[in-house]
């Protein structure tokens, strides 16, 4: 095989390029897949540029009436504007003290920076204040901030004269995350409240009412858990039902026997005093179910994501029924993955008002209860719809409250919507961390658009569509790397009426826009086999689209993604103006032509049209002709091989051409003796003629790509400087290598049915 032959087919090895393959559908492919830098690239987003000797932030509080975002990290409480991240953002300095960071070096805490003030916990106080806890050093600590009025004020300090202990709000380890809700100003949090982090609770601290807490030290109710989220949910228009729901996971107390984790749902009541003789100043009224989050297997064994991560609280109109996405993962030994799954409040009452779980038998089995319930029904609020003339859960009976603490756990589970999950992702090196939703209204209908960040740093939006067959179609529209550094993805808020997302990791906070539509390509194709509910074509351009926009134009198909019904007019003669390159091979060498569909759904077939010949037939791959996801590779070329070669791809029926290559292949000999007359010095006997040298500027066209580059490196090795027609070639490589990698940005074609 002549030299550059075995440069070239070597190159392709050493990048990694590998045959193409069928795709697993069982999960997503990204659509798009934007790095950072092409984020970048496109202005959509907006990175917190200020230099802060800080890491870990935390989104802990969107206050939409106020335009801001409040964001904790170390030693530091930030103000950012929510339609720009760096205009005027207020900052405060919040350091522990000196000798508080001293005492707990010595306490050995300090081998990855844990001895700072890590700000956990951000709460709405009043119109004009918010109250503000952090991890102190290992000593918490909680303080009231001045916002101001209203945003335009640009007020924003630490009341010094109001710093209080955080025992109970937040938990001593920043490694330990902090839940809480602030409510008629009282506090509840599920914190760890103790130095060595072995004292977990439910706490109600502050205001009028008794300060309580779970039960300390009994593993029925709490076993070295996880709090993931709180969330007041109200059971009914009584506002004495109200409840409030923690999320959290933790140790399974039946281990071996047990999975190592169980997900739990809690719940307490808002107005809940404790009993009066038994459970004094602790929750009377808690209560707790396993959330599950499993795949059905054909054999009737589920696969179960047991790991809780993170939860987003979907509001509806009903405020009594919110949706709840969960985010599970799994990371067993044998089986690693994460998962989605939806859950109704109709199935996670109808659990709560099931039986409880109860312990008997010989083998000391759980079982449902089936002994003589006690009134009120255990975990009823007192004043409620039920129980209207217990005002106080100190009137219930000694026997309802025993019953309680030995009796905290349903026996019946919470099950997904369908009973599976909507979003699954197996043998993947990522997990899912985090979630977030919006609604968004297109021309075929409402859509549910995840956002779901990673353990390495992306965000992925997904939309899972509705088949016919009671099955789901799960789109990946995009894939986005958010940060410069890549780090965890830790916390995520969404913003509707701003169109934003918000994103924050160990290393900085960003937003970036809910849509990018012009990615998508330029093409009316483009932008319906899309299928993002954000966006349209509008006669010109892939758009965002909005639902009172009344242009006749706006094309858009979310359900099926058909261009051939909703681009009529836009795709006629495209086939003809698609651009033909014309690309040179050394017979008994190797030659690559390049095709990259814009869609990874897409399925591709290479025609081949002989020059001798008017018809186009179906390249075979096989021998000599190996398909890889970049396009076509032919080795050991031959003169036959001459021809027009037709990229095609087809998704949703609809084929579309989209790329031509003319590939011409010179005679080996021929180049042969031009390669060796070139390596004579000029005007000694044998120097290349002019009539060789515009061969080789020929040779040395951009179409060449791979190729050229090493014909560069042959040149180096086998003379003191490369012939000039390659210079302006290594100008235009440096040029392209600029571009974006994105594969939405190759050269637009127009596309039309073939």
């Amino acid at each position: 095989m002549p030299v550059v032959g075995v440069l070239l087919w070597a190159t392709l090895l050493t990048l990694g390029w590998r045959a193409a393959h069928p795709k697993d559908h069982g999960f997503a492919t990204p659509r798009v897949q934007l790095s950072f830098k092409e984020l970048k690239a496109t202005g959509t987003a907006h990175f917190f540029n200020f230099l802060l000797n800080s890491s870990d932030y935390r989104i802990l509080l969107k206050d939409e009436d106020h335009d801001r975002m409040y964001v904790g990290s170390k030693d530091y409480v930030l103000s950012l504007d929510l339609h720009d991240i760096n205009r005027e953002p207020l900052i405060i300095h919040w350091p522990a003290s000196q000798q508080r960071i001293e005492e707990c070096i010595l306490s050995g805490k300090n081998s990855n920076g844990e001895c700072g003030n890590f700000i956990r916990l951000i709460q709405p106080w009043n119109r004009t204040h918010l109250y503000v806890c952090g991890t102190g050093a290992y000593n918490p600590i909680c303080a009231f901030v001045n916002r101001g009025r209203k945003a335009q004020d640009y007020i924003f300090y630490l009341e010094p004269d109001k710093l209080e202990s955080g025992k109970g709000k937040c938990s001593y380890d920043p490694k330990v995350d902090t839940v809480s809700a602030l409510i008629n100003e009282e506090l509840y949090a599920g914190v760890y409240i103790d130095f060595m982090g072995t004292d977990a609770a439910i706490f109600r601290t502050m205001g009028k009412q008794t300060a309580m807490r779970t039960d300390q030290y009994n593993s029925r109710w709490l076993n070295d858990p996880a709090f993931v989220r709180a969330q007041l949910i109200p059971d009914s228009s009584e506002r004495n039902d109200d409840k409030l729901y923690f999320f959290f996971r933790e140790k399974s107390a039946d281990a071996p026997l047990s999975p190592g984790v169980y997900s739990r749902i809690g719940r307490i009541c808002l107005n809940d005093d404790g009993g009066h003789c038994c459970l004094v100043n602790k929750w009377s009224t808690f209560l707790k179910a396993r959330l599950v989050c499993s795949v059905p297997g054909p054999d009737g064994i589920e696969t179960h994501f047991d790991e809780l991560q993170d939860v987003f609280i979907q509001q509806t109109q009903d405020t009594k029924n919110p949706v709840i996405y969960a985010v599970f993962s799994a990371s067993g030994s044998v089986f690693k993955g994460s998962a989605v799954c939806v859950y109704s409040m109709a199935d996670i009452r109808m659990v709560f008002n099931g039986p409880f779980a109860h312990k008997e038998g010989p083998n000391y089995q759980w079982m449902p209860y089936t002994g003589k319930m006690p009134y009120p029904r255990p975990g009823t609020c007192p004043g409620g719809t039920f129980t209207p003339s217990m005002k106080s859960t100190k009137d219930y009976p000694d026997e309802v409250i025993n019953f309680m603490r030995s009796h905290p756990l349903m026996y019946h589970a919470v099950y997904p919507t369908h009973r599976q999950p909507l979003v699954v992702r197996t043998n993947v090196n990522y997990r899912f961390t985090t979630v977030a939703v919006d609604q968004v209204d297109a021309a075929d209908g409402r859509y549910e658009v995840l956002f779901l960040g990673t353990d390495r740093g992306t965000v992925q939006k997904v939309i899972v569509l509705p088949r016919d067959d009671m099955e789901t179609e799960e789109l990946m529209l995009e894939e986005i790397e958010v940060f410069k550094v890549p780090a965890p993805i830790k916390t995520m808020t969404i913003s509707s009426k701003r169109q934003q997302l918000y994103v924050s990791s160990a290393v900085g906070v960003t937003h970036l826009a809910l849509h990018r539509c012009d990615v998508y390509g330029e093409a009316c194709a483009d932008c319906c086999l899309a299928r993002d509910p954000y966006c349209a074509w509008d006669g010109s351009a892939c758009t965002r689209y909005s639902a009172s926009s009344k242009r006749r134009s706006r094309r858009q198909d979310v359900r099926h993604g058909n261009p051939i019904r909703q681009c009529r007019g836009y795709n006629s003669n495209a086939n003809k103006n698609t651009v033909e390159a014309v690309q040179y091979g050394v017979e008994g060498s190797t030659a690559f032509l390049e095709c990259q569909p814009r869609s990874p759904q897409a399925s591709i077939k290479w025609l081949l049209q002989k020059d001798n010949s008017d018809r186009r037939k179906e390249l075979r791959v096989e021998g000599r002709v190996l398909r890889t996801e970049q396009g076509l590779l032919l080795r050991a070329l031959q003169l036959s091989d001459s021809g027009l070669y037709s990229c095609t791809a087809t998704e949703n029926n609809f084929k579309h051409t989209v790329t031509k290559v003319q590939l011409r292949v010179l005679s080996s000999r021929a180049v042969h003796a031009v390669l060796v007359q070139a390596e004579t010095p000029p005007g000694l006997p044998g120097a290349p003629t002019p009539r060789y040298q515009d061969l080789l500027q020929l040779l040395t066209q951009p179409e060449m790509g791979l190729l050229d580059q090493y014909c560069q490196g042959y040149w180096r090795h086998t003379a003191a400087s490369p012939p000039q027609p390659l210079a302006g070639l290594k100008a235009k490589e440096q040029q392209d290598q600029k571009k974006p990698r994105n594969r939405r940005n190759h050269q637009p074609e127009t596309y039309g049915h073939t």
